[in-house]
């Protein structure tokens, strides 16, 4: 196609611009360019990212190490309730329903006023739960938190941490917290582990001690990582996690995390100085009912 200019625009066109007429043509439009920066920074801290969150709690009755672990009462309460009583302080959560495939526990959690959206006894592990939940709410949200049922004291402020970690990381689809690793839990399988770099990414999350020295032995000067069992995912991420293969690192290690890094999707990990008192096995809710009675913990 041709385009007819006219021959007096044609003329003055061909005409050299001043030096002022320059200046003045650049001062115009970097103040348009300014302004329009202006505009659409504006528009984007005017809106949180990731905004709408809900909580998941995903929990089931079989379990090989502990059946039946959700309901099991501490200080005569199901653990099920005090992790449920715990996330609903946290401040970033719009919802926190508990997801399950066993009747048992959809009645007990109704009892105490739970929403329960019921999933299939099919999901391999607590994120394939809580992406079929998350299909199942009645509502869109950006952000699904995976709350472990075995923290029953878990702390508030920790979920708000991995929310806002993830709102604050474009790059990432996923958030978790560590702790300090206690010595006496170095060698527990049950005890995840985790490394980070230097921007705060994981890198590797192992049952066994991580980073591991030429002597074998824990390094009570290194600042080894805990892996608390908390983590969120960026929804849209999280709706097509199922569909990722099964990886061989996270089939050895029995990790759902791995399969994240090993496709080569980001993790934020923040550190926060928390108690860790998971129950992994009977013998756990001794000890987290005595920590809570010497604390006056109800």
């Amino acid at each position: 196609m041709s385009w007819m200019i006219p021959k007096s625009t044609c003329a003055e066109s061909s005409r050299p611009m001043s030096t002022k007429a320059w200046v003045l043509h650049g001062v115009a439009v970097a103040a348009a360019l300014v302004g329009a920066h202006a505009y659409f920074y504006y528009r984007r801290s005017a809106t949180v990212f990731r905004s709408r969150v809900v909580g998941i709690i995903p929990a089931r009755f079989a379990s090989s190490r502990f059946q039946g672990k959700p309901l099991v009462e501490i200080l005569g309460k199901p653990m099920i309730q005090r992790t449920w009583e715990r996330a609903k302080l946290a401040t970033t959560l719009d919802r926190v329903v508990v997801a399950t495939d066993d009747e048992k526990i959809a009645e007990c959690c109704r009892g105490f006023g739970a929403d329960v959206i019921m999933t299939a006894e099919s999901c391999r592990n607590g994120a394939e739960r809580c992406s079929e939940a998350l299909q199942k709410l009645d509502k869109k949200y950006d952000i699904v938190v995976n709350i472990q049922g075995d923290e029953p004291l878990i702390d508030p402020e920790i979920i708000d941490g991995i929310v806002k970690a993830l709102q604050t990381t474009p790059d990432a689809v996923f958030s978790t917290a560590v702790t300090s690793l206690k010595p006496e839990d170095a060698f527990d399988p049950n005890r995840v582990k985790c490394v980070v770099d230097n921007r705060g990414y994981a890198i590797y999350f192992s049952r066994g001690l991580i980073p591991f020295n030429k002597s074998g032995k824990i390094n009570t000067e290194f600042p080894y990582n805990l892996h608390l069992g908390i983590q969120s995912y960026d929804s849209e991420f999280l709706k097509i996690y199922p569909n990722l293969s099964p990886t061989p690192l996270q089939l050895e290690e029995d990790l759902e995390q791995l399969k994240v890094l090993e496709n080569g999707y980001k993790m934020k990990v923040i550190k926060v100085d928390h108690d860790a008192h998971g129950v992994d096995t009977p013998e756990d809710v001794a000890k987290i009912e005595k920590f809570m009675l010497e604390r006056n913990l109800s």
